[in-house]
């Protein structure tokens, strides 16, 4: 049986070896998977911070959400897929593009009002951005015997209407392109004239790109100009200085939090730094995974969920030891112990977890940055905590470790 418990933590420890390697070193040319493929937030790696405000009283959501789709598609086409564009209250957008070191340059290259036309194939232009007073992505069945597919449809003005009646009557057959800042959005084929001002984009879309492209038309016929009101930049270095002191609090917070378990709970404490550097691993590798972009408040975030997922081994450490004292076996403690602790360790980690779906849904920035690696931390602790720290305990048990005075209980 000891050979049997040997054997299965030399298992797990070449495991955890090869989860350390993927998540430091990645995979393949590309570093899949690793620490360097997990994006830096403007505080880490410095950049560009701009807030736009509306150049109007009263603001529509739809008309919000139009501009920052504008925004977001300008991020791309510039090449900045690692910025971030969030509304702030009711009239306001926040841009904050990593990397980026002039903010007025930036700030040029992205521009302040959208330019959205309409033209024929010999270039000339037909309608413009502001004629068009909605633009909806829908659902529908768009010819017999065919499935609902997503589309989007246009309602245009009354100067709008005729001239897009006009536009139709003369480019039958033929393509009309939707241009937005010099780049063709989309090339609808004319089939018939449209004459009552209601007109259908239809494409090979999904539910997604039709609400993006309907958001991109929304923006070019935005009755507001978006004004600079902020900007500022924050420098690499000051970034990276941050980075370093979020890394090395971190570290020394973990080998704190391993001293004090090792004391405290000897063999268990094993098992709980074991636990932790797997979740340290795992942590690193669906950051990266899912491409969350890492933020100064996140690594505040993980090092919190670190110290959750260490008070639920407490707890369940403690519980251990209650069976230990009354004179239960030692599988038996650990059996009942992950048992009555369960409960505890659920109720505060839903706890704590609602309460980072709150601060994602409500925040935006740096708390988003917060709220994302602390749920991802979240669940990964409780599955540390509960599954691979009692997965050592019970191998470590029966590969020999039974004296009770190794599992921190002190006998007189």
């Amino acid at each position: 049986m000891k050979s049997k418990g040997w054997l299965m933590l030399f298992v797990m420890l070449i495991l955890t070896v090869a989860l350390g390697g993927v998540s430091f070193f990645g995979l393949g040319e590309g570093r899949f998977l690793s620490v360097h493929r997990i994006h830096q937030g403007l505080d880490l790696s410095g950049g560009v911070d701009i807030v736009y405000e509306a150049d109007n009283d009263s603001v529509e959501i739809a008309e919000m959400d139009a501009a920052i789709s504008l925004l977001q598609e300008r991020m791309d086409w510039n090449g900045w897929s690692e910025a971030e564009v969030a509304r702030e209250g009711e009239k306001r957008i926040r841009v904050q593009i990593p990397g980026v070191e002039n903010a007025e340059e930036a700030i040029e290259s992205i521009g302040q009002t959208a330019q959205l036309i309409f033209v024929d194939s010999s270039g000339q232009v037909l309608l413009t951005g502001d004629m068009v007073s909605d633009a909806k992505a829908e659902m529908g069945t768009l010819s017999p015997g065919v499935a609902a597919e997503p589309y989007v449809s246009l309602t245009f003005n009354a100067e709008g209407k005729t001239r897009f009646a006009e536009a139709t009557r003369a480019n039958i057959g033929k393509v009309i392109y939707i241009v937005m800042d010099n780049e063709s959005i989309s090339a609808p084929i004319v089939q018939t004239v449209i004459s009552d001002g209601q007109a259908m984009i239809t494409g090979d879309f999904t539910r997604a790109e039709a609400e993006t492209l309907a958001s991109l038309i929304r923006a070019g016929s935005l009755p507001f100009d978006l004004n600079v009101i902020q900007m500022k930049n924050v420098g690499a270095r000051l970034g990276a200085d941050a980075l370093q002191s979020g890394i090395f609090a971190g570290i020394v917070g973990f080998a704190l939090v391993l001293m004090f378990m090792l004391i405290t709970y000897k063999t268990l404490g094993i098992a709980a730094g074991w636990a932790l550097v797997i979740y340290i691993c795992l942590e690193l590798v669906i950051l990266s995974l899912f491409e969350v972009t890492l933020t100064l408040p996140g690594i505040a975030g993980i090092v919190l969920s670190i110290g959750m997922a260490v008070d639920a081994n407490v707890v369940i450490y403690e519980r251990i030891k209650e069976e230990l004292t009354i004179g239960k076996t030692l599988r038996a403690s650990v059996r009942v112990g992950f048992s009555r602790a369960l409960s505890a360790i659920l109720d505060g980690n839903i706890t704590t977890l609602l309460a980072a779906m709150v601060l994602f849904y409500f925040g935006s920035g740096p708390i988003r940055g917060f709220a994302t690696t602390l749920m991802i931390g979240i669940l990964i602790s409780m599955f540390t905590a509960l599954v691979v720290a009692r997965v050592i305990i019970n191998n470590l048990i029966l590969a020999g470790f039974h004296n009770p005075k190794y599992f921190g209980l002190r006998l007189k």
